[in-house]
């Protein structure tokens, strides 16, 4: 296993603020959020990112879908949210390891989060 932040999140050697937990990720606080809620929540198999996925992680791709859907809900976002993916060195993606930002709390409007 990688040895990125997010790998040592979810093997609990570093700390963060849990959100929530699945068989297959894990939700945290974001230190850096870009709305009023901003959660990240985490693919506990490492991969570097979307363009790391084979179509043996559909079903655990898609139940990262269910757990944001499952998140927004237990965080109180009924009236919308953003999700975000970044994939790629032109992303310019924080840390290469597959998570999505939930992002809500507020009327988000048009512009790309960075």
């Amino acid at each position: 296993m990688s040895e990125d932040i997010f790998c040592k999140i979810i093997n609990k050697e570093l700390p963060a603020s849990i959100v929530a937990e699945g068989e297959y990720w894990l939700a945290i606080k974001d230190i850096h959020p870009q709305a009023p809620v901003h959660v990240l929540i985490l693919y506990k198999k490492h991969l570097p990112g979307l363009e790391g996925a084979a179509n043996v992680d559909a079903e655990i791709l898609g139940n990262l879908l269910l757990a944001a859907n499952e998140v927004a809900s237990r965080v109180g976002l009924g009236k919308g949210f953003r999700l975000i993916i970044n994939s790629g060195e032109d992303s310019e993606r924080g840390v290469d390891h597959l998570h999505i930002h939930l992002l809500g709390g507020k009327r988000l409007g048009a512009k790309i989060v960075n």
